[in-house]
């Protein structure tokens, strides 16, 4: 075989490894649950994400790199396997207390390129921010609030400044969701103590309930017996006002007949008293020489009399409106 033969074959070789090269290399196929970037000589700089057959400049010009679209999980929390994670979920409260924590970050990598190329291991720095996110919160939160009913607001306070801390480092990973699975108390022994503490506010809580509930009680029966007595007094004193009234009415009208006719209303008077002082006796006025008038109880039966002295002095007394009586 001469030289230009062997030329020839090689030439014919290489032509057909380089029409191989560029064959295999200038299609790929994307799955629905993947995506590409696009890698010219090394830079990226197109992004794929509808699945199908694609085609590219043949290697080495153009490289491509899949990626999937699933939601990844991280799992931070406490694993009896690995020992080592013991320390890691550890944490302090606001209040100085250590408390164990389990949470499960859900993620996906929404830039390709940043993904692969703007950090070496973007899954690491994922862990190190969902680490930190999760100390921060919890060591600004009572243990109260990290064992009842504050593990909601402790989760999305987490999610808020997890998702900031991935944005601003730009690795190519959005996250999903947050999810708070456990928070408690690192050993048994710690445990039982605070069920005593919780326990002992509990109980604290609900006698002060019951001293409060009986404080209002008291002070609703003092204030209602303030009202009665304020509407009872409201009530005397209508009613002494309106007897006020009255009298004053009666004196009036005494004081006009007074006027009108003094004798009479003297006699008048004096009867009524002797009525009222001796209201079951019976009242004889005798006139004698000297025309003085005496007055006299006597009998004991229910009806009263009074005896006016006859103008004609002939010793009889004339009762008003009844019997003549001496």
């Amino acid at each position: 075989m001469t030289m230009k033969q062997i030329y020839t074959w090689f030439a014919m070789i290489l032509g057909l490894g380089l029409l191989a090269i560029v064959g295999l290399t200038s299609w790929y196929t994307v799955d629905e649950s993947e995506q590409a970037v696009i890698l010219t000589f090394g830079n990226a700089d197109e992004n794929i994400t509808q699945p199908g057959l694609h085609f590219k400049l043949p290697w080495p010009v153009q490289e491509v790199e899949v990626l999937s679209k699933e939601t990844f999980s991280l799992d931070f929390g406490y694993s009896p396997e690995n020992q080592e994670s013991a320390s890691q979920v550890r944490m302090i409260t606001g209040d100085e207390n250590i408390v164990q924590a389990d949470l499960v970050v859900q993620w996906k990598i929404t830039e390709p390129a940043e993904y692969l190329y703007q950090s070496n291991d973007p899954e690491q720095i994922l862990f190190s921010a969902t680490s930190a996110s999760l100390r921060s919160i919890i060591g600004s939160s009572t243990i109260d609030d990290a064992l009842t009913d504050g593990k909601a607001e402790i989760e999305n306070e987490v999610r808020e400044l997890l998702v900031s801390l991935i944005d601003s480092y730009a690795i190519g990973i959005s996250i999903s969701d947050v999810k708070l699975q456990e928070v408690d108390l690192p050993n048994e022994e710690v445990r039982q103590a605070f069920m005593k503490v919780t326990d002992a506010r509990e109980t604290m809580q609900t006698k002060r309930n019951e001293a409060q509930k009986y404080s209002n009680q008291q002070l609703e029966e003092a204030l209602g017996e303030k009202d009665a007595i304020i509407s009872r007094a409201e009530g005397d004193k209508i009613e002494r006002i309106e007897k006020a009234r009255g009298d004053i009415a009666s004196f009036n009208a005494l004081f006009n007949a007074y006027e009108n006719n003094p004798d009479i209303t003297k006699q008048r008077l004096v009867i009524e008293t002797l009525e009222e002082v001796l209201p079951n006796a019976n009242v004889y006025i005798m006139n004698d020489e000297g025309n003085t008038l005496k007055y006299l109880p006597i009998g004991t039966n229910n009806s009263s009399r009074a005896l006016v002295p006859d103008e004609n002095n002939t010793g009889e007394q004339t009762e008003g409106g009844a019997n003549n009586e001496r």
